[in-house]
């Protein structure tokens, strides 16, 4: 078995569809200032139309239900859902939809309005192409791996408790990865 990718496709253009079970949205927060605690949303969708030879033709569309943060503690998932964090009976859909879109080499920029509790923000997210392949079932998938830091207070995100020893138990800046594999529908 090889680690390497092999090009299955000549022309990255088409339409996607993010395949969800082989993809991830995942964030990662400093916790006590001394460590960091990840989480990921099971329940989300998205879209892609990609135009390699003119980028900015290209589109990126997700929503992620954010009452399906999971982070390994069932207390912290039910803290995250409430209104203290993401409100989620009040707030139950976070939505990014790109509004420019950027190509140097193998290297993508998406730029997007990011909305989170009813706060629309604009982020960029630096993505790097992983290959595409041909999969057992016909299908053609694209890979690409991004990240991009955010300040959660940014989007209404401000609770936190102050610690005995100075700091506070919640970073401000929240890195977001993202893990992404793709279909092509057309």
């Amino acid at each position: 078995m090889s680690d390497q990718t092999t090009p299955a496709v000549d022309s990255l253009t088409g339409d996607y569809t993010i395949d969800t079970s082989h993809s991830q949205v995942q964030f990662i927060a400093r916790h006590a200032m001394v460590t960091k605690v990840r989480g990921h949303f099971e329940d989300w969708s998205g879209t892609a139309h990609i135009d390699e030879d003119n980028p900015a033709n290209s589109t990126v569309s997700v929503t992620i239900n954010p009452a399906s943060v999971k982070t390994g503690s069932a207390d912290r998932d039910g803290h995250l859902t409430s209104a203290d964090f993401f409100d989620v009976e009040k707030f139950p859909e976070w939505t990014f939809t790109s509004t420019e879109v950027k190509r140097d080499g193998e290297d993508w920029e998406v730029t997007g309005d990011f909305t989170v509790k009813g706060e629309t923000r604009s982020i960029t997210i630096e993505f790097e192409f992983e290959g595409s392949a041909k999969d057992p079932f016909g299908n053609i998938r694209v890979g690409f791996e991004g990240d991009t830091t955010v300040n959660r207070k940014d989007f209404g995100l401000t609770w936190n408790a102050a610690l005995e020893t100075g700091g506070v138990l919640v970073s401000d800046r929240i890195k977001l990865e993202f893990d992404i594999s793709a279909i092509k529908t057309a």
